[in-house]
């Protein structure tokens, strides 16, 4: 009789530096740590300028375009101090999130600090405002470059890059929520309008700007500190870093992945900071400040969804390519967002709420896209360079983007500021206790919705076509990486 031969199927391989759903969530409370200050700070700091400290917005661009000026220095020398320390016990990058975390936390806190209750001297208020909140900057790039230079030496495995993304969108969503739900809700009194004594309007509260950002305070420095213990650095950082920073810099300015990387980035952060503005949309112009939390849920619900599909998606079809589909829908809502704005009417009208709310939704289901897959995509452009120049510069690249990130909210900033004092004639003085007033509010609405549609449209025409690492274009990169990755943990071993 003759025996049938039993055959033992090949195991799966399984990439030497994979991670799980445990580690991914432990790097995700890190970056809920980063936007439960840097959201507050970036939505309603300049409201807190003007409707509290009576700070003109042009006094503002100012000071941002000034702070932003000192970080062109100083992002790129928190980067080289990253890329040529040695790693220590806890590894390359993990100990900057342990002793940066209370420092950025209490930074974000003392911006929110009532001084003008203490003083009337405009001059020494504006310069406790430059103090603070250059501080803020510097702290919050010292922690903000060694978490996202984290992503590349946790694992070099593509799915473990995309599933750090996720979860690190996961996490953003978290700690960028709760400001924008919560605050509106604490930050404001409704008190009677003194035009119409049968209307009430919307008032800055400064205890309850205090009181939340300390609660920002202490939410950040727990999550922080939860990301610090979670986390493990498994790629090989070298033990004496002897990295030629120009030549790192000077490889970045050569590189199509990088420099397109670095302009998304601006348009990026950019148009988050300048969505900011909508708080003066809400109050000025909807006469509604608790629309900013339906206008959270608008754009941060269909990420919520998303999230659940997209790392399949991008394997299956490509970070490039799944980035390119999902910001052509945000951009096509926000032009027909702008193209109907004629429609609007003041005042919480009904169809007004409901169609902006709708584009809200859209832009939000297509930009979700581009934000889960965004720390994966800078991930890869940091393997390109690796493998095209020889030189790891982990720090150094991500300190560039997160300065390039800066210049998108320094524009964002300047611009919009700008905009509202020289074009919408905010005035502090006779709007902070105001409802709707007429051509200015009218113009505030003009902004919010022109600035969206083009730099939506800019973001989706870049990856579309200038993006150049496509799938097959990274399977060989991940290839090398990986190869050399392994090699050197052989010759340590």
């Amino acid at each position: 009789m003759a025996s049938k031969s039993k055959t033992k199927s090949k195991p799966e391989y399984q990439h030497p530096n994979h991670i799980g759903i445990k580690e991914a969530m432990g790097y995700m409370l890190g970056d809920a740590g980063n936007l439960f200050v840097l959201t507050y700070v970036s939505s309603f700091l300049k409201m807190f300028y003007t409707d509290v400290l009576f700070i003109s917005p042009g006094k503002i661009a100012t000071l941002f375009l000034v702070t932003r000026l000192w970080d062109a220095i100083n992002d790129p020398l928190w980067g080289a101090f990253v890329a040529k320390r040695p790693p220590g016990k806890d590894g390359k990058f993990r100990p900057y999130i342990k002793w940066v975390a209370i420092p950025v936390a209490v930074a974000e806190l003392l911006c929110f600090i009532n001084v003008s209750q203490y003083t009337d001297n405009t001059a020494l208020i504006l310069v406790y405002a430059y103090i603070t909140y250059i501080c803020f900057g510097m702290m919050y790039t010292g922690i903000n470059v060694p978490f996202g230079s984290l992503a590349s030496v946790i694992t070099d495995e593509p799915e473990g890059r995309t599933l750090l993304s996720t979860f690190r969108s996961i996490g953003g969503g978290i700690g960028g929520a709760a400001p924008l739900l919560v605050a509106p809700l604490i930050i404001y009194n409704k008190v009677p309008d003194p035009t119409d004594a049968t209307k009430t309007i919307n008032k800055a509260n400064p205890k309850g700007f205090f009181l939340f950002a300390l609660a920002m305070c202490v939410c950040a420095i727990v999550f922080y500190l939860a990301c610090f213990k979670t986390t493990k650095e498994r790629v090989k950082s070298e033990s004496n870093p002897n990295i030629n920073m120009k030549e790192a810099y000077k490889g970045m300015l050569k590189s199509r992945p990088f420099i397109v990387l670095a302009v998304t980035g601006v348009l990026i952060s950019g148009q988050l900071q300048f969505a900011s503005l909508n708080q003066y949309l809400y109050k000025n112009y909807f006469v509604n400040t608790k629309l900013s939390v339906l206008g959270t849920v608008a754009q941060y619900l269909p990420m919520a969804i998303m999230i659940l599909v997209t790392p399949a998606l991008s394997k299956k079809f490509g970070k490039k390519e799944l980035a390119g589909f999902g910001s052509m829908f945000a951009a096509f809502a926000a032009i027909a967002c702008f193209l109907l704005r004629g429609s609007f009417k003041p005042n919480s009208d009904t169809k007004t709420v409901v169609i902006f709310m709708a584009t809200l939704f859209i832009i939000g289901f297509g930009y979700s896209f581009v934000s889960i897959t965004n720390w994966a995509v800078v991930a890869d452009v940091i393997d390109y360079q690796y493998v095209k120049t020889g030189i790891k510069s982990e720090s150094a690249i991500y300190a560039v983007y997160t300065f390039a990130r800066k210049l998108g909210q320094t524009i964002a900033d300047y611009g919009g500021l700008m905009l509202l004092e020289k074009y919408a004639h905010y005035d502090p003085n006779t709007m902070a206790d105001a409802g709707y007033v007429g051509q200015a509010s009218d113009r505030i609405l003009f902004i919010c919705t022109l600035i969206p549609a083009i730099t939506y449209t800019s973001i989706w025409l870049l990856y579309r076509f200038a993006y150049p690492l496509t799938k097959e274009k990274l399977e060989p990169i991940y290839a090398k990486v990986r190869e050399d990755n392994e090699l050197a943990a052989e010759n340590d071993a």
